[in-house]
């Protein structure tokens, strides 16, 4: 009885332990957003006296609206919103089907694709920058939605996870279809997609937050203010803001433009959560 009290007190001291450095963890890593949202709700006078504190006195939106009369804004949102989720939908399309071609069929080559798909994960993004904007800028393609978004479609960590989840699905159901003389497309479309929702959930809301939050390839793709996507759009008048209008001003546009993918993370966490978990534990 004593030795499981004595390793039932360690676990639960244990326990304590990480849950402490946990919450003191998250604390530090909230004092800066806290920081900017502040300053984002405090007058430009007051910030020019002073930006320490993390209460918005005096409070103002003086910042926000001055950031919603410009007329560019509206059209920044659109083409983040274009370029995020049709980026996220032809992702989830090639993701899926490349995942589950490598997780159950068999064809010439198979080991050696998929060695090439994972040795993508391996190449930073700025490395193909220079062929891919010499490749984009002779077809004549820049700044136009599709040099935005079809870069990005190849994920090669999204065949890896829809790959790892169609793995762990049962071949009985895929037979069991098949004696119903389900065809391999059917099969794919009417069992192995409804399966995959959470893994398919997941997969979309960190391609959404990925599309949303580009800035390199956007600033490198968009040369023409009017195809700014919101992250380029707001940084290209930062320097402006900081002298005409404030650091208030600075650190509205910097909420402003984080505010949707927080929305989005806080509506759908329990979704990438899930998702996480279940790709770690299969």
């Amino acid at each position: 009885m004593m030795p499981s009290a004595r390793t039932s007190g360690l676990r639960r001291a244990t326990d304590v332990l990480i849950l402490g450095a946990t919450i003191a963890f998250a604390i530090l890593w909230l004092l800066p957003v806290v920081w900017v949202v502040a300053m984002s709700l405090k007058p430009n006078t007051e910030l020019m006296r002073s930006t320490a504190g993390f209460l918005p006195v005096p409070f103002t939106l003086d910042n926000y609206i001055g950031l919603l009369k410009l007329d560019t804004v509206p059209r920044w949102l659109m083409h983040s919103l274009i370029v995020s989720v049709t980026m996220t939908i032809l992702v989830l399309i090639v993701s899926s089907m490349a995942g589950y071609a490598f997780a159950r069929l068999e064809f010439p080559f198979k080991k050696t694709l998929f060695m090439l798909v994972i040795a993508g994960l391996m190449v930073p993004e700025q490395a193909v920058f220079i062929p891919l904007h010499t490749m984009v800028s002779g077809w004549g393609l820049h700044n136009t939605h599709f040099a935005l978004v079809m870069p990005r479609v190849a994920v090669p960590i999204g065949v890896f996870l829809m790959m790892q989840f169609f793995r762990s699905v049962p071949k009985e159901l895929e037979e069991a279809a098949a004696i119903d003389h389900a065809s391999r497309l059917a099969i794919f479309l009417k069992i192995m997609l409804p399966l995959s929702v959470p893994a398919l959930t997941t997969l979309g809301l960190f391609t959404f937050i990925f599309a949303w939050n580009d800035f390199l390839w956007p600033l490198v793709s968009a040369t023409k203010a009017d195809m700014y996507t919101v992250t380029v759009g707001l940084a290209s008048i930062q320097t402006n803001f900081a002298f005409s209008e404030g650091i208030g001003a600075v650190m509205a546009s910097a909420v402003f433009a984080s505010l949707p993918i927080v929305l989005l993370f806080l509506i759908f966490q329990r979704f990438i959560v899930a998702g996480v978990a279940m790709s770690a534990g299969k």
